[in-house]
């Protein structure tokens, strides 16, 4: 996949608290294949975004080449216990295997979402496989099947203390025996 040049963002703000009901669009409990249903919630936590749905296709205004604008997400039920949050987005899809697209970890538990191209105070933004900090929206091969791009919010039981330049391959092993719960939502993106 082919890095793009740099993209501007605007950042906003996070929502402590309870953020403002987005409707149905976007929820997903567990992990669902594409074509599924929903499945029961893992852990409690359930990951949507006013976005997209699960299993719909991600605007073109979020990927790499379209503006690079990281999607509102919002999240509930996290479990009791949890000491951080930790965000990846990664395409299961891409040609030379899983390729990260957002690593965000240190994401305090009492908040409840990100807006479009926004930060959470006292997280820390990875490094995604694109070689930058931050969101790196999709962007396969042109002529591919649309990719999976799955959000995983992972609810863990002590920090991580992983540092601003973490990679998803990272974030995975600290993960291991730890996670509280995970949310999941899965958006397609094809060119």
């Amino acid at each position: 996949m082919p890095a793009s040049g740099g993209h501007s963002r605007h950042r906003g703000q996070a929502r402590p608290g309870r953020a403002a009901p987005l409707g149905t669009r976007g929820t997903s409990r567990g992990e669902p294949g594409l074509g599924e249903p929903p499945r029961p919630r893992t852990g409690g936590l359930e990951l949507r975004s006013s976005a997209f749905s699960d299993g719909t296709l991600i605007p073109e205004r979020h990927s790499h080449g379209g503006g690079n604008h990281s999607p509102a997400l919002e999240w509930l039920a996290v479990p009791g216990g949890a000491a951080e949050l930790v965000l990846l987005c990664e395409d299961p899809d891409a040609p030379g295997g899983t390729f990260t697209h957002w690593v965000v970890t240190r994401i305090p538990p009492e908040t409840s979402g990100i807006e479009e191209d926004g930060s959470i105070p006292g997280a820390l933004e990875g490094r995604n496989d694109f070689g930058e900090h931050g969101w790196g929206g999709p962007w396969p091969p042109a002529g591919d099947e649309p990719h999976r791009y799955f959000f995983r919010l992972h609810a863990v039981d002590r920090p991580l203390r992983l540092g601003e330049d973490a990679t998803g391959g990272q974030v995975r092993a600290a993960l291991a025996g730890h996670v509280l719960g995970t949310g999941t939502l899965v958006g397609r993106f094809g060119r």
